[in-house]
């Protein structure tokens, strides 16, 4: 069920390169044994990375999208190349844990199934390094922590529950907004929200870091899809489906 690299969405490559400096980092920790280091950099990865962000964003195309849709495979093609990584990577210092993954994993005929020991070391992904490419998601990063803390701010003020509740408007200038234009479609994905509108003017919004760009939250219109949880105005359009929004009555038709 795995895709091509060619297949991939944005988010996917860069999981992937951050899969990459992963292995760089600890098979250089290994040679020097500094365990510590390997500890530390898996932990980081595994957390940050992961839990905090690609994990996080990428349920919707696990949960939402059809069982076979090239999207959905294509995250857990990601998926298992990351745990597969992960157990080779952890099998010099974690080795009957290590073990019992592998024996429960699928593996294609590159593979010694038998045990993880009779494995080659991970190689990187062959990703292309891109430094404006992470550049690009770094920032990105930096904006969605922005606009994590101006959703709790919203949850405590009751103007929203859960994320999905929210349509979140961006304001910005010059270059943050020609970057935010330009990863438009990106946002609500990225953010997990309804919705998200981009204005220029910064001074306009709330700020909750040192990124020049406003936030503010406020309840997404529309009817809440009891599928995908998302607020839009699709909603009932579909009559065979009165409670799902159009993109979850298009998926389970």
């Amino acid at each position: 069920d795995a895709v091509s690299d060619d297949r991939f969405a944005s988010i996917d490559r860069w999981a992937l390169m951050q899969l990459d400096g992963l292995v760089a980092k600890v098979r250089a920790a290994y040679d020097r044994f500094e365990y510590h280091i390997v500890y530390h950099a898996v932990h980081n990865f595994c957390v940050v990375d992961l839990s905090n962000f690609y994990l996080d964003v990428i349920k919707d195309r696990l949960y939402v999208e059809r069982a076979d849709s090239e999207t959905r495979r294509a995250a857990q093609t990601v998926i298992y190349r990351v745990l597969d990584t992960l157990t080779r990577i952890l099998a010099p210092i974690l080795a009957f844990t290590a073990d019992e993954i592998w024996r429960f994993m699928p593996h294609d005929s590159t593979c010694n199934r038998k045990n993880v020991m009779l494995n080659d070391f991970p190689r990187e992904s062959g990703q292309t390094p891109d430094e404006a490419f992470l550049a690009r998601w770094e920032k990105l990063h930096a904006v969605r922590e922005d606009v994590k803390k101006a959703l709790e701010l919203a949850r405590t003020a009751k103007t929203v529950g859960a994320s999905l509740d929210a349509c979140v408007t961006l304001f910005a200038d010059g270059e943050e907004y020609d970057f935010l234009s330009g990863v438009a479609q990106e946002l609500p994905a990225v953010f997990i929200v309804s919705q998200v509108h981009l204005e220029r003017g910064a001074e306009k919004g709330n700020f909750h870091g040192d990124l020049p760009v406003g936030v503010t939250v406020e309840k997404a219109s529309g009817g809440k899809c009891e599928r995908c949880w998302t607020y839009t105005d699709t909603v009932g359009t579909d009559a065979a489906h009165p409670t799902l929004c159009a993109r979850c009555a298009e998926i389970v038709k």
